[in-house]
C-alpha cells in the first residue's frame, strides 16, 4: 500500500532497471519473515528505510508498518551523502504523521 502518490511520483524518475531492483527489496518486505539489514534500517519514530544500491547509486525509500502486515510507502530519494539528509527523514514523518491524521 502505498500513501499520497510520493512513492510513484519518485518511481516515475527512475530507470526501470532501478525500479526493478526497488521492487525487489519490496518483495523481500512482503515476503520474507526476516530481511537483512543490508536492505532495511530503522531510522526513528517507526520510519524505516528500504536501501537499494545500483551501479553505485543509492536509493532510498522510507516506509512504515501499519499493524502486523500492511507497508506504507512514503517518499524515496537517492541519496548522495553519507548520512540520510535530516531532510528527507522531516518530509517523511511529515507523511507519517498525515497519514495517520486521515486514518481518524
Amino acid at each position: 500500500m502505498t500513501y499520497g502518490g510520493y512513492f510513484e511520483e519518485f518511481m516515475a524518475t527512475l530507470d526501470v532497471k532501478i525500479r526493478r531492483k526497488i521492487n525487489y527489496g519490496l518483495d523481500l518486505l512482503k515476503f520474507q519473515d526476516i530481511v537483512s539489514r543490508k536492505f532495511v534500517k530503522y531510522i526513528k519514530d517507526g520510519l524505516i528505510e528500504l536501501r537499494t544500491e545500483w551501479e553505485g547509486n543509492m536509493y532510498r525509500v522510507f516506509f512504515i508498518f501499519d499493524g502486523d502486515k500492511i507497508v506504507v510507502l512514503f517518499n524515496g530519494f537517492q541519496k548522495k551523502t553519507q548520512k540520510t539528509p535530516e531532510s528527507e527523514i522531516k518530509k517523511a514523518l511529515k507523511i507519517k504523521k498525515d497519514y495517520y491524521d486521515g486514518r481518524r
